[in-house]
């Protein structure tokens, strides 16, 4: 199994890549087609946060490289603001990383 690493991709209705004026069940549905998408490329999706008034949404999956992301949003026409490797930097990561 390749390492996996973290994700976070981007979607703004300002920017065309998250659509206008979307309902939480049109959203459920495209979203299903995203997982499939995500598993047919070897991408875990881990969580998403969408601001369905605002029209933006930020992704969180593992997957192996930013391309494996990439074509999953490929697969079904999903156009994104921009895909970002990331860690975690929580309150407590920080706290122990400090010198002493």
């Amino acid at each position: 199994m390749k390492n996996l690493k973290f994700f976070i991709d981007t979607h703004d209705k300002n920017n065309q890549t998250f659509p206008e004026q979307i309902t939480t069940a049109e959203f459920e549905g495209f979203y299903a087609q995203y997982e499939q998408a995500c598993y047919a490329e070897g991408v875990v999706p881990v969580r998403l946060h969408v601001g369905y008034k605002e029209g933006r949404a930020f992704c969180l999956t593992l997957a192996p490289d930013a391309e494996a992301v990439k074509r999953a949003h490929d697969r079904i026409g999903l156009p994104y603001d921009s895909i970002t490797e990331v860690e975690f930097a929580t309150p407590g990561d920080t706290f122990f990383r400090r010198p002493q």
